[in-house]
């Protein structure tokens, strides 16, 4: 099998592992592409790209629009502020994208806010974005521009952790001087600290 959308190669995983044959590929890339789509669970964002598709979102506030990660700037941003089916085209010089230059605290960062700065505003729809209807909507190429590094050796670890794990199906590792050894949890502990970073905050609905 091939690789979906995973955040670390399958050269990568076998040396990691030292593993120099191709016995155990496809079970290695079931791990690879099994650990990808937990990072983006535990991580709540994606860091493959989509390709270009168009996303509809809603916001509260007039001025910013939260969006999903976006990969780059070649962007196309509407609103329809009637809520009657006319979208409006924004000009480049109608919005700002956010993180400034790509970079949060320090990390380089997808770009995940829109900010109005010129001729119009967000129709927000409704006080309440989790009620209102969508608005905005943004056609562009979503994800990250590349899979961090942090990301991709949090891949490699967990690839590793859920490869090993065929040796312990019943969650036991082997046997020391106090009886059984077993498995921890799932999500190993260095991984969530490597992700931790890029966690998406969300209130609770």
């Amino acid at each position: 099998m091939a690789i979906t959308n995973g955040y670390a190669t399958l050269t990568n995983v076998k040396a990691a592992l030292r593993i120099t044959d191709s016995v155990d590929d496809t079970l290695l890339e079931g791990a690879i592409e099994s650990a990808s789509r937990l990072i983006d669970g535990y991580a709540m964002r994606n860091f493959y790209q989509s390709g270009t598709v168009t996303r509809y979102f809603n916001t509260p506030d007039p001025l910013f629009c939260q969006i999903d990660d976006l990969a780059g700037t070649a962007i196309t941003v509407e609103s329809n502020p009637a809520s009657d089916g006319n979208w409006v085209t924004w000009a480049v010089t109608d919005y700002q994208l956010e993180p400034l230059n790509g970079n949060l605290d320090g990390i380089p960062w997808a770009y995940d806010r829109i900010r109005a700065v010129e001729d119009y505003v967000f129709p927000t729809g409704n006080q309440f974005a989790d009620e209102g209807e969508a608005l905005v909507r943004v056609t562009g190429v979503f994800g990250w521009p590349s899979v961090p590094k942090a990301i991709e050796v949090a891949t490699i670890i967990q690839s590793t952790r859920i490869f090993k794990r065929f040796d312990s199906p019943l969650g036991v590792a082997g046997f020391g001087d106090f009886g059984a050894v077993r498995v921890s949890r799932f999500l190993d502990p260095d991984v969530e600290q490597l992700v931790m970073p890029y966690k998406k905050m969300r209130n609770i609905r």
